[in-house]
Order: structure tokens, then C-alpha cells, then sequence
């Protein structure tokens, strides 16, 4: 005869399995980074050999300092180290597009809409020309009750959880890269919500998850820290040369809370559905939508040493004292034909302050990163999205565009950054030192653009794009007659897309004067792994604690296993 395993047996048995499983896959999980060597990229080493010295670190070394930041020493080192952390690093996310009830079939069908009609008909409320016509509409009501109502509540109720654990999946994204990594900044590339057709009560409750559940504990960059270009102004802060932030140093604390929000077309539209009422509630939940922050370094040692540019003193220097600003833009309203006329003039002032109060291109010291949403124009083949426009129909506006136009993009390289295929334009066309970062494209892309300034005089001289490894190894980075800046559009962090975040470093390199910089991703993984694991952990859970009461209950004389396969005992009549 055989013998058969008990309930509680089978429970233990079981147990013994899945806690070491749970508890692995919950590590992982949790530690993600760590497992998948993530950090921000390393400066070159000054001390080390000319080939560490030429490069930046996105491996090894740059997983070392950063776990060397939580080492449990009793005091921190306060000297340079041998690979010192860029003073500027960072957190690059893009479009986490919060979705709502526009997803939830009972929010915009009702529940049960067919028991309602069904109720019509057979209450004579509704008029039909026979009994038969009658019957008919009370059959076909029947059959949408089972085969729409029904599973259109039970997709509701999947939809609601999926919604609740979205939020909680990119919540961990960005609170475990923030722990892990410390960023000095960090940015929401746009696209922080799924829709722009959304009325405004909708609008303000993904906006309450965003900053509730999502990025809980963050804040949004103050409207008077977001300023408007001006060729006098306050810095907005310091950066600490060696990447080390004081512990005193309150306000470089207070940025590594906030977030730099971009505006997206989920956000407030295309340039044809741009309008003042999606402006204004944008701004009012996440900030402006166009504005500059300067942070200088914070190097007095070399500032002593390096005599820069002075009116007064030194007039004939072209060495400005390192500074790094951040321009945050809504690009959407670059191209025409715009809804709004008056709001993308607002658009253009602001892009043209931005030249205006810039550095002249002969001086060297500044460093512009720029953030937008929809990426510069690339041919056909270049990234995932190609070109493409679209425009409504009832008033020619422009209703949707994967990049900018190449009229646009080339006013943005040749305005804001200043470069040029003119080799006798100023500082000979090369312009002034930046990157750009934004969405749009969930698949990401990182490119150089440049102008070729070898072609002829008399030949038109056009923008080129390539992959940013294409270009590194045709050596077209860096080389004198061809002035470029690096464009890197940021992977989606949604669950489709892998859960990916961008680690931007900024440093400053003394002995050229000039800024250099690095990226690096550092993906989850799908949605699908962290449902498995929460769900692996409440199983689990739920079978401890059976198997602490069956405990329980057998050391009060009750025997388990027998109640469970007989059943409990009848009472006695």
C-alpha cells in the first residue's frame, strides 16, 4: 500500500523549495543594480596609465567607486581619489507615461451598459416595430452581457492592477537607481503622463500617483529656481570638483531630491494641440516648460592657480570659470504650422534668450546640456523612429512628428550651440561645448551630429548624422574640421521597453579647459519579472504562515492533516 504525503507535509516540502527561491529572486530584484554592475561613468584617471588616462571607466571601476559609497566606514574619505566621481551625474529617465481610466473599459463604458438596455426592452421603455424586433434586441443585449460586460469588467479589474503595480514597478526603477547610484540631478525626459486629451481632473490624479507613488519623496524644481535667460544672473548652485557633495552642503542635497520634468506631447500636445490650459496645468504640477539652471564648479584650488577671464585684470584671457547649464526645453512648439501662435513665440524668445546670454564661442569653461523631448532630425535608417509628420485636417496644424524638422534642428545646433561648416566663422565654426538629451523614441538612440567643413566653398555644406559608435570609430569625434555634438535619446523606462535609466557624467578636464562627459544604462528588465517576484513573495508568505498555524494547531492536540483530507467532524445531533 502506498503511502501518501500529508497537507502539511506537502506545505513544508514545498516551503523548503520556494523560500531560498523567493528570497534570491527578491535580492536580485531589489539589488538590481549591484547584480548588474551599474554606475555613473568614471572620469579618466590622472594618476593612472596613458590609456586609463585617455578614457572614461562604465565598468569596473565605475561599479567600485560607486560601491565604495556604501561601504560602512566610520568617516568618509575626504581626499581625491584615484578615479574620482564626475561632480556632475545625471539620472536620465524618459517617458513613464502614467496611464488612467482612458484604459479602463467600465471608466469610459460603464459596468454592466447592456443590463441597462436589456432593462429597456423588456420594461417596454423602447420602441420597436414588432415582438420579434423586440426579442431580437433582447437576445443581442443577452449575448453582449456575457461576451462584452463581462469580460470588459474582468479587463477592468486586471487593468486597475496592472495600473497600481506599474506605478510600483517604476517607482522601484527610479528609488533603487537613486540609492544605489546617487545622482547629483536627476530629469524626466516628457511623456510623464499617457495622454494630452486628458480633462484636467484626470490629468491632476496622474499627476498626485507621479508624486505620490512614482516618485515619492521627490519634488519639482521651484518656479523661481527655473529661470528665464538673462545676461545677469544668479547661479543656481555648485558642483564639488571631485564628485564628493559635502555633508553640510544643504542645497547640493536638496537637487538630488528634485526632479528636472521635460514636457512631452503626452504632456501638453504637438505644436497643433498645444494650448494655454495644458501649458498651465503642466506647469502647475510639474514645472515650467522652458527654463535655464547654471551650476558652477565648485574648484577654488584650480581657480587660484588658472588666472580666467576678468574684464579688469585679465581682459585677454579666453578661459571662463567652469560652468555647467542646463537648459530645459519645449521643442514641440519649434515647428509649424503651431495652434497657438502666441505660445510658440514664447517659444522662440525663449530659445533665442538662450543665444543671446551665452558665452561667446571663443571663450572655453562652459558646458550646455540640453533637455528636450523630441529628438533633432535623422534620415531614414539612422534610429528606430524615421522622419515623419502629420498635420490635422480641419485647420492644417501640426497633429504629430517623430523628430524635429531639419530646418529646426538645424537652428538648434547652429543657435543654441553655436557651430558651424563656416571654417572662418568664429573660434572656426566649432562652436560651444554641449550634449543634448531627450524621449520620444522608447526604443533610444545615441548619435553624433556634424558639419563637414572640408567640403568646398561653393558646395552646400549639410548636417550629417551617425550612430554615436559608428562615429567614434570612424574617429569623426573630436576631429578639428568637424564640428559635432553628441545627441542621446534615453531608452523608455516602461516595462515594454526593458525598465532602462541613463547615467549621464559630467566632468571637467583641467588641462584642455574643458568638459567632457560619458553615458551609461543600466536596465530592470520587463515588468513581467517583478510581478512574478511580488507574487512569489505573497505565496510564500501565505504558506508560512499556514504552516505556523497547522504548528500551532497540532501542539493543541488538533491533528491537521486529518481535518484537511476528512473534513472537519460533524456535530452530534
Amino acid at each position: 500500500m502506498s503511502r501518501r504525503l500529508s497537507p502539511t507535509a506537502i506545505l513544508r516540502n514545498g516551503l523548503r523549495f520556494l523560500v531560498p527561491l523567493a528570497i534570491a529572486l527578491t535580492v536580485h530584484l531589489y539589488l538590481y543594480p549591484v547584480f548588474s554592475t551599474c554606475g555613473f561613468p568614471l572620469p579618466p584617471s590622472r594618476d593612472g596609465s596613458p590609456a586609463i588616462a585617455m578614457s572614461a571607466d562604465t565598468g569596473r571601476a565605475a561599479f567600485i567607486e560607486t560601491a565604495k559609497l556604501h561601504w560602512p566606514l566610520p568617516d568618509k574619505p575626504k581626499t581625491n581619489t584615484s578615479r574620482p566621481l564626475a561632480p556632475f551625474r545625471l539620472l536620465a529617465l524618459g517617458d513613464p507615461q502614467l496611464e488612467g481610466d482612458t484604459s479602463i473599459p467600465t471608466d469610459y463604458l460603464g459596468t454592466f451598459p447592456h443590463v441597462a438596455s436589456l432593462f429597456r426592452h423588456v420594461t417596454l421603455q423602447s420602441h420597436h416595430a414588432s415582438l420579434r424586433q423586440r426579442v431580437r434586441e433582447c437576445l443581442h443585449d443577452v449575448v453582449d452581457i456575457l461576451l462584452e460586460d463581462t469580460f470588459n469588467l474582468l479587463e477592468s479589474w486586471r487593468k486597475r492592477i496592472d495600473l497600481f503595480g506599474n506605478d510600483f514597478y517604476l517607482a522601484h526603477i527610479y528609488r533603487t537607481l537613486h540609492w544605489w547610484t546617487k545622482p547629483t540631478h536627476v530629469t524626466v525626459l516628457g511623456d510623464l503622463v499617457g495622454s494630452q486629451w486628458l480633462d484636467d481632473k484626470e490629468f491632476l490624479r496622474r499627476a498626485n500617483r507621479y508624486w505620490q507613488r512614482v516618485f515619492r519623496g521627490a519634488e519639482r524644481v521651484p518656479d523661481h529656481v527655473a529661470t528665464f535667460p538673462a545676461e545677469e544672473y544668479d547661479l543656481t548652485g555648485y558642483l564639488h570638483a571631485e564628485g564628493r557633495e559635502e555633508e553640510e552642503d544643504i542645497d547640493a542635497k536638496i537637487w538630488t531630491r528634485r526632479i528636472i520634468n521635460v514636457a512631452g506631447n503626452h504632456d501638453i500636445g504637438y505644436a497643433g494641440d498645444i494650448n494655454s490650459n495644458r501649458t498651465e496645468r503642466f506647469e502647475s504640477a510639474f514645472g515650467k516648460v522652458n527654463y535655464e539652471l547654471r551650476f558652477e564648479l565648485n574648484n577654488t584650488a584650480t581657480s587660484a592657480i588658472i588666472p580666467v577671464y576678468d574684464p579688469v585684470s585679465n581682459p585677454t584671457s579666453n578661459l571662463l570659470a567652469p560652468e555647467l547649464r542646463i537648459v530645459v526645453l519645449n521643442d514641440m512648439n519649434l515647428d509649424t504650422p503651431a495652434l497657438s501662435p502666441e505660445l510658440q513665440d514664447a517659444t522662440y524668445s525663449f530659445v533665442n534668450s538662450v543665444i543671446n546670454t551665452a558665452a561667446a564661442v571663443e571663450f572655453k569653461g562652459h558646458f550646455t546640456v540640453v533637455l528636450t523631448h523630441v529628438p533633432l532630425f535623422k534620415p531614414m535608417g539612422v534610429c528606430v523612429d524615421d522622419p515623419m509628420f502629420d498635420f490635422h485636417e480641419h485647420d492644417g496644424t501640426l497633429k504629430e512628428q517623430n523628430q524635429l524638422s531639419a530646418a529646426a534642428s538645424r537652428g538648434f545646433l547652429e543657435g543654441i550651440l553655436g557651430m558651424s561648416g563656416d571654417v572662418n566663422a568664429p573660434a572656426r565654426g566649432r562652436g560651444r561645448q554641449g550634449i543634448i538629451l531627450n524621449g520620444h523614441d522608447h526604443e533610444g538612440c545615441d548619435t553624433w551630429h556634424h558639419i563637414n567643413q572640408t567640403i568646398p566653398a561653393g558646395d552646400e555644406k549639410e548636417w550629417e548624422v551617425r550612430r554615436w559608435r559608428q562615429a567614434t570609430k570612424m574617429g569623426l569625434v573630436g576631429q578639428e574640421d568637424m564640428p559635432g555634438v553628441r545627441e542621446i535619446t534615453v531608452r523608455s523606462m516602461m516595462g515594454d521597453f526593458g525598465g532602462n535609466a541613463g547615467l549621464l557624467s559630467v566632468w571637467f578636464d583641467e588641462d584642455t579647459w574643458q568638459w567632457k562627459t560619458e553615458y551609461a544604462s543600466c536596465p530592470l528588465g520587463t515588468q513581467h519579472m517583478w510581478w512574478v517576484v511580488h507574487i512569489l513573495d505573497l505565496g510564500v508568505l501565505l504558506g508560512v504562515l499556514l504552516s505556523i498555524i497547522s504548528v500551532l494547531l497540532v501542539a493543541a492536540g488538533v491533528d491537521v492533516d486529518e481535518v484537511i483530507i476528512e473534513g472537519p467532524p460533524l456535530p452530534c445531533a
